[in-house]
């Protein structure tokens, strides 16, 4: 549905986008994220014709972003980030005034309206003023205007920016009900959200193509951690973890005479019962072993480090 070559956005000698490269297929929703600053913007505006890369290629549904415009917008529903509503206008008389300017047929109009509020959770407020509604139902509203036309494919910049841990949940429900029946491409510097939202990601970090993939296969990337607090003292546990050999370990004194040790284990997997079996060896109480999986944000990191601050 969607495919990037080498696409490249100079501004004078500031390069917003450095050769980037990447694919999106049909029904799926994809993760595209980065830190303020790392081009998703850019790149956003680019697939939607609403501005001209300096090089490289673009093309959605087939369609060349910068040759064939028009057939492109024709794919497209688009929410940019603030998603900027008219105050003045009920819900509803808004949504038929942009299905108008979608060329809908009036028929078509009356159908895809109805639609949309009951899909996006606003019939409740079809007859009410924008400026009278929170920006959860604002952003909800952007949605149905992107969703309006059936389009192929569906570009949401920072849906979430802004709203309550209600509103949050209410939009990422209704983004996940478009998998399979559009492609939906998400920007946003959230990470948990992505990781909640989508099965694939697009990571970008100052205009630069980092990693692109199933998120179950770039997690696999990431090693897990495990955590056991241990009574011993702490030159003891520091020289226990050293012996284990299990990767890096970052020990710290806890209350009632425990030791905190986190392990960051390489290719051993799980290691649990190694850790397990060396504290009883050495008849220590162990209060606790866990092990936590791997998260988005770790595999972010992971891959930012030691490539600058982010802006």
């Amino acid at each position: 549905m969607i495919e990037v070559q080498h696409l490249t956005k100079r501004y004078g000698k500031y390069v917003a986008l450095d050769g980037v490269s990447f694919s999106v297929d049909p029904g799926e929703v994809v993760g595209f994220l980065g830190p303020n600053g790392a081009g998703k913007s850019t790149t956003m505006r680019i697939l939607t014709t609403f501005m001209a890369a300096t090089s490289g290629m673009a093309r959605v549904g087939g369609n060349c972003v910068f040759e064939q415009p028009d057939r492109v917008r024709e794919r497209i529903g688009y929410m940019p980030e603030n998603n900027p509503l008219p105050q003045d206008l009920r819900v509803a008389d808004y949504l038929n005034f942009r299905a108008e300017l979608k060329r809908l047929t009036k028929r078509e109009t009356a159908e895809r309206v109805t639609e949309v509020l009951e899909q996006c959770y606003i019939t409740d407020v079809a007859n009410r003023f924008i400026s009278q509604l929170s920006r959860g139902y604002r952003q909800r509203i952007g949605m149905a205007d992107a969703l309006l036309a059936k389009p192929e494919l569906i570009v949401l910049d920072e849906p979430t920016s802004g709203l309550d841990p209600n509103q949050v949940r209410s939009v990422r429900r209704l983004i996940r009900g478009l998998a399979g029946k559009h492609t939906v491409l998400i920007s946003s510097h959230i990470l948990s959200e992505i990781e909640m939202t989508c099965d694939r990601v697009v990571i970008l970090h100052k205009g630069r193509l980092l990693a692109s993939g199933a998120l179950n296969e770039l997690m696999a990337r990431i090693n897990a951690t495990v955590t056991t607090e241990v009574q011993a003292s702490l030159p003891e546990v520091h020289q226990w973890a050293a012996n284990l050999s299990l990767g890096q370990a970052e020990v710290a004194s806890q209350p009632n005479g425990y030791v905190r040790c986190q392990f960051t284990a390489g290719a051993a997997g799980d290691t649990r019962e190694k850790i397990y079996a060396a504290a009883s060896e050495r008849g220590w109480p162990l209060r606790e072993l866990s092990r936590q999986a791997p998260s988005l944000e770790d595999l972010f990191v992971s891959l930012t480090h030691g490539k600058g601050d982010s802006q």
